[in-house]
């Protein structure tokens, strides 16, 4: 069924579902303390993903996340939507077992077709990493909202945290960045449609694959790229103990966004992540505005973020680019100095 069409209007009316800003969750989440003997993670750290302890080789990983539409196809925003979701289970070195649809749908609008073919999209990417949809919950809402409550299993001792990475480890990012600045785009109707493609191929790819290699691999930490930006989870991921060099030259990112970045097609969520890291991030060379807020900018389904050892790191590299997987080494973890991030 083709329902681009009748989707178009809605995808341009949408607002973006911007995250809260760092600073906003952080002051409610450290209010928010969960205890039981068998958590493993929960509200401290700012972890992708809560982790409960069920017996001594499993342990069950629980995350929920939705977004409006970003595109105009349903069936490639139930794709988009099901990835940006079933990421934080992988960001955790977990496997992804069952999930609950999340919707907000305004049927007075909009056809049911058209909610059947999102959700067809999501259970395309479900089926891809050996997930199930089991049900979900609807409501009515005046926009579009649609996402996953995914469930996955890791071993105990084989968790992948955001924040355990070591001195001398490189860091490698999975996606090229820049997706906040070009949905942004377009919902303004500015993109072209074979930029459009490949944003939707970019944002539509699961991070289940280069997951599976990092674990093989040794990772020592790993994350996702989403709402808090490249240098916002990197400050994460440092966990202001070391500091992470990052090399300018090496972080991938669409061109087409540097553009849009100059006509101020950015958005909010990408200037609020860059008030909040003002005191956190140093650049050691002057960039334009516009390439600094391509560092900044708030994603949706971006890439993961491994650390390694150099050595595991380069037989990730190597293994990604056997298995036709994007990946790039973009710096490296020293002694902590003033700033947690350091770019050059």
């Amino acid at each position: 069924m083709n329902t681009s069409a009748k989707l178009t209007k809605f995808v341009q009316a949408s607002g973006c579902a911007a995250k809260l800003a760092p600073d906003t969750l952080s002051s409610v989440t450290c209010r928010l303390k969960s205890f039981h003997e068998n958590l493993i993670v929960g509200f401290e750290g700012n972890e992708d993903a809560g982790v409960y302890k069920i017996d001594e080789n499993l342990a069950m990983v629980q995350t929920v996340d939705f977004i409006t539409p970003v595109v105009d196809d349903p069936f490639v925003y139930g794709q988009i939507a099901a990835a940006n979701s079933l990421s934080d289970i992988f960001a955790m070195g977990a496997d992804a077992k069952s999930a609950l649809n999340v919707v907000g749908f305004d049927s007075k609008h909009h056809q049911k077709e058209i909610l059947c073919e999102i959700l067809l999209g999501a259970q395309d990417k479900a089926n891809e990493c050996g997930a199930v949809i089991i049900g979900g919950h609807t409501i009515q809402t005046p926009e579009m909202i649609f996402g996953l409550s995914a469930t996955g299993f890791v071993h105990p001792n084989k968790i992948l945290r955001n924040n355990t990475i070591n001195k001398g480890d490189v860091v490698i990012l999975t996606k090229p960045l820049g997706m906040g600045i070009l949905i942004t785009a377009i919902k303004a109707d500015l993109l072209d449609m074979q930029t459009m493609q490949k944003v939707a191929d970019n944002l539509k790819t699961l991070n289940y694959k280069a997951s599976l290699i990092a674990r093989e691999f040794n990772a020592t930490a790993c994350t996702d790229v989403t709402g808090f930006g490249f240098l916002g989870h990197l400050n994460e991921m440092s966990a202001s103990r070391l500091s992470i060099e990052v090399e300018f030259e090496k972080v991938p990112f669409m061109k087409e966004a540097i553009e849009f970045a100059k006509m101020g097609i950015i958005p909010a969520g990408s200037y609020a992540n860059k008030g909040y890291l003002k005191d956190k991030v140093f650049f050691k060379k002057p960039l334009s505005f516009e390439e600094e807020m391509i560092l900044f900018d708030a994603q949706t389904s971006g890439g993961l973020l491994i650390s390694a050892s150099p050595k595991n790191a380069q037989n990730i590299l190597k293994k990604c680019k056997e298995e036709g997987i994007f990946a790039c080494e973009i710096g490296e973890v020293s002694d902590k100095k003033e700033q947690n991030i350091i770019v050059g």
